[in-house]
Parts: structure tokens; C-alpha cells; sequence
């Protein structure tokens, strides 16, 4: 009996093995039913009260640098670029005004040739007429706004005043929102400008350049100037904020104030630095909810003067970005999540800028014989979400997410009464379930996700199931989005999110 009963213990523990190495087995041939049993559980109630300031018409806009204008628009002013018309016309739906802002680095490197003067040693792009007969024929077909550098750093107040005249007759004044002066002085003492022949470092001003000899300066400039509005100060850093009041006491006529933000540095070379260029750190908290943050104080500044605020240059990483990083599909995430973040503590816009062979471009352009075409990087998609979900006149809704974590969530109420709700997960390799909780909506609702093979992904992105492609000849989706309809139970909709994936839950 003893020896039965022991072979009956042993037979009992090999078949238990045999179904549990069965389930595994299973588990593996079927991995949404073994996923689905351990995504963990998330719960985000939206609130019914807007907050918050309705949004801007123009708020997602691009940033370009002078001399690579041509590589995006070409140089046939009768015949602008349509795939960068359409591409740029995404970000804005239902007939916005656009706003594009030309400037970068190569606004303290451009000039207006003056007669009889040789430009500053930093100056490396002359602008002439078929430039500005393109530029002019670009902002004619967006019907758009351009906010648009003049030269600083060239420390000439003449310089700038022949390049804004120039600018002015060229592209003209319906057309150009503001005038920015210079481009991130703030490091003009910490940076090289230009390397002469010799390989001399030269800086645009000198290691006791600060504040109050900036804020004569671009008092100065402006003086020089024609009298369209200017912005500023286009710092790129966080030490001279502080006196922030000071420059808007020192300039009553502005109305716009303008600043530069990148969270991460590709300059840097130490791993272990929170700047450092990473996909974790891109997706980290204070890559995206820290900026805002950061710029919170500053934007109430502005508005209580009465002044707009809008970051004219933000993308991943500075230093042109990172490989790896900055082009893979963690870039479509942070951007999503931090356009939301920005805009919750009131920003008025915002510019991703963008640079031919920079890991962070937008969209790389070729021509040949049959026409323009376009490879819309993964950032991109994230940007065209955002604008889809956030759409001019809307107003966020308070939400709760429990526990707080990788999946962000964010809500919005146009001035239709639609709802929508954009879940982010930026966990690379776990799933989560959704219960998304909206008080009185009974109705079933639109899910139309953002996808990608992996968050490294650099191509096969997907938005609502479709997908620019390797190259596009239009800048538009080739069909309507596919989504899912997904039906609430007592109030609460259940969405699975994939690894670093996204969602936008229209009612």
C-alpha cells in the first residue's frame, strides 16, 4: 500500500508537471492570451471640467535653419515642394495658421550682403533674391506665420537691420509673425562661433558677457530695426532666466517671448550623466514632464505681462541628436507625451526643429525625375497624434491615473463636446490593461493606435494602420485610419496597450 500510494504521489507530480510545462508551451505559441493574463492593471478616470487655456490655433509647428531651406522646399518658387506643403499642413488641421520659424545656429551665420561691407568672420550664408522669392512662395501656399532670426552674434546692429528690411520686402510683413534676434545668446561666451583659417576658435562675445549687456544689445538691435515685432530672447539655457522680468520691463512692445529647449545633449560623453542620450532617458519623466516644469515659472511671467510663450526650437537632443535615439521610435512617444506636458502648463506653441542629416529630422527629402519624395521619420507620427488629439479650441481634462508610472494619460474636450483620451506607454517590454473611467459616457467609442515594431524601430511606423511608408509622393496617409470600436462597461473602457505603443480614444 505504501509503495502505491507513493507511485500514485509520483504520477500525480509528473502529470502536474506535464500540464504545467504544457501551459508554458501554450503560453508561448499564443503570447496575447499570455500577455493578457499578466499586463498589469492600470486605471485612469477622466475628469469632467476642462482646465486650462483653450488651444492655440498654430501651436505644433516646424523650425528650419537659412541654408537648408532649399532642401526641403527646393529652389523653383513656382513649384514649392507638395510632399513639405502636405506634411506641414498634418500638423495643423481644419485650416489653422501655421507657424514656422526659420533660425537655428545659421541665424547668427546669415546676412543681407551690404554694398561695400565684408561680413563678420562668423558669417558663412549670404541670402539673396531666389530665396526670398522661395520663402515667400512657401509662406503664400501655408498661409502661415514665420517667425524669422536676424544675426546677433555678427555684433553689428547694421547687419541685422539690412537682413530684417530685406527679409521684410522679400517675404513679406503679412507673412512674418516677429523678428527673433539672435539665437541663444546666452552661450555666446561658452561655445565656439567660428574657426578662422588657422583654426583660431573665435567666440561671438566674450567670457563676461551676461544678461544686462544683453538686454542693451537687443534694445540696440531692435532700435535699428523695422518697426515689426520682435522676440526673444531665444535663450537655449536655464541660467539667465531668472532675469527674465528685467528683459520684458526693458522691452514694453513685445509680445512674444521665445526660448530654445532640448532635454538630453549628444555632445555629451559620459553614460552616466541624466543628459546623455538613451532611449530610457528619453522616456524618462524628466525628459518630457521635467521640461515643462522647468519653463512653468517663466511662462506664467509672460502671461501676466500679457505676452505669448512659445519654444520656437525643441527636439530630442541637442547637437544635431542622437543615432539610435533620436530617429528611432522612442522619439514619437517623448514627443507626444511632452507636447501634452507643455502644453498643461500653458505654452502657446511650440517648434520641433528639424535639419537635413540631423539624427532628430523630421522628414529627409529627395527629387529626381518623377517628382519630390519623403521619408517621414517616427518622430513625426508622434507629433501628427498629437495634433489630431488636441485639435484648436480644445481644452484638457483633469485626469487620474492609478498607479502613476510608464503609461501616461491625457484628455481633451473640443468645443464640440467630443472626448478624447490618448494613452502612452513608454515601458519597452511590458503591456498594460486600461480601465479608463468616464464618468456618464455610455456610448461605444474609436481606438486608433500608434505603433511600431519595437521602441528602437526607425521605420514601419503605423498610425491608425497606415503608414507614410519608405517614401511617400504625397505627404498624406494612403487611406483613412483603421480603428477599433471599443464598448464601455459601467462607464469604463478597456484598452491594452503594447510595449511602447500609444492610443487615442475618441467618444
Amino acid at each position: 500500500m505504501r509503495r502505491d500510494r507513493i507511485r500514485a504521489c509520483i504520477l500525480a507530480a509528473l502529470t502536474a508537471s506535464l500540464l504545467i510545462a504544457a501551459v508554458v508551451v501554450l503560453g508561448d505559441l499564443d503570447p496575447d492570451s499570455a500577455g493578457a493574463a499578466a499586463d498589469p492593471p492600470v486605471t485612469a478616470t477622466v475628469g469632467s471640467d476642462p482646465a486650462g487655456q483653450p488651444m492655440a490655433q498654430g501651436f505644433t509647428g516646424v523650425s528650419l535653419e537659412y541654408g537648408a531651406l532649399h532642401s526641403y522646399t527646393g529652389r523653383d518658387p513656382d513649384h514649392i515642394n507638395p510632399v513639405l506643403l502636405n506634411l506641414m499642413r498634418n500638423l495643423v488641421p481644419g485650416g489653422q495658421t501655421s507657424v514656422l520659424r526659420i533660425g537655428g545656429n545659421s541665424a547668427d551665420r546669415t546676412w543681407w550682403p551690404i554694398r561695400g561691407q565684408i561680413p563678420p568672420g562668423g558669417i558663412s550664408y549670404a541670402l539673396n533674391n531666389g530665396w526670398m522669392r522661395t520663402t515667400h512662395a512657401l509662406a503664400k501656399a501655408l498661409g502661415g506665420r514665420m517667425i524669422m532670426g536676424v544675426n546677433l552674434a555678427g555684433g553689428r546692429p547694421s547687419v541685422a537691420a539690412a537682413e530684417s528690411r530685406a527679409l521684410l520686402a522679400g517675404v513679406g510683413r503679412r507673412s512674418i509673425q516677429a523678428f527673433e534676434i539672435g539665437n541663444e545668446p546666452d552661450v555666446y561666451g561658452l561655445f565656439p562661433w567660428y574657426r578662422d583659417r588657422r583654426g583660431r576658435v573665435f567666440f561671438a562675445r566674450g567670457h563676461k558677457y551676461d544678461l544686462t549687456k544683453f538686454i542693451k544689445q537687443f534694445s540696440r538691435w531692435r532700435a535699428a530695426m523695422p518697426s515689426l515685432p520682435v522676440t526673444g530672447p531665444a535663450f537655449a539655457e536655464l541660467t539667465w532666466l531668472s532675469g527674465l522680468p528685467r528683459f520684458m520691463r526693458a522691452e514694453p512692445g513685445l509680445k512674444l517671448l521665445t526660448l530654445h529647449r532640448y532635454p538630453l545633449r549628444a555632445c555629451l560623453t559620459d553614460p552616466s550623466d541624466p543628459g546623455y542620450p538613451t532611449i530610457p532617458n528619453l522616456l524618462s519623466d524628466r525628459a518630457s514632464a521635467g521640461v515643462a516644469q522647468q519653463v512653468a515659472p517663466y511662462v506664467t511671467a509672460a502671461h501676466n505681462q500679457g505676452l505669448t510663450f512659445r519654444l520656437d526650437e525643441m527636439n530630442s537632443a541637442s547637437c544635431s541628436g542622437k543615432k539610435g535615439v533620436s530617429d528611432t521610435f522612442g522619439s514619437a512617444l517623448w514627443v507626444l507625451d511632452t507636447l501634452f506636458n507643455l502644453a498643461s502648463v500653458g505654452v502657446d506653441g511650440v517648434n520641433i526643429h528639424s535639419l537635413p542629416g540631423a539624427a532628430y529630422e523630421l522628414f529627409t527629402f529627395q527629387h529626381n525625375a518623377s517628382g519630390w519624395e519623403a521619408f517621414v521619420h517616427p518622430e513625426y507620427y508622434g507629433m501628427l497624434l498629437f495634433a489630431q488629439s488636441f485639435p484648436p479650441g480644445a481644452r484638457l481634462l483633469p485626469v487620474k491615473v492609478n498607479p502613476s508610472g510608464p503609461v501616461k494619460v491625457w484628455a481633451t474636450r473640443s468645443s464640440d463636446f467630443q472626448t478624447r483620451v490618448v494613452l502612452i506607454n513608454k515601458d519597452p517590454t511590458t503591456s498594460y490593461t486600461v480601465q479608463v473611467q468616464v464618468p456618464g459616457f455610455t456610448s461605444t467609442a474609436q481606438l486608433e493606435r500608434l505603433a511600431a515594431p519595437t521602441v528602437f524601430s526607425t521605420n514601419d511606423v503605423t498610425l491608425g494602420g497606415q503608414s507614410f511608408g519608405d517614401e511617400t509622393s504625397t505627404g498624406l496617409m494612403p487611406g483613412p485610419p483603421q480603428t477599433e470600436t471599443v464598448a464601455p462597461v459601467l462607464g469604463s473602457y478597456t484598452v491594452t496597450l503594447q510595449p511602447a505603443s500609444a492610443a487615442l480614444l475618441t467618444q
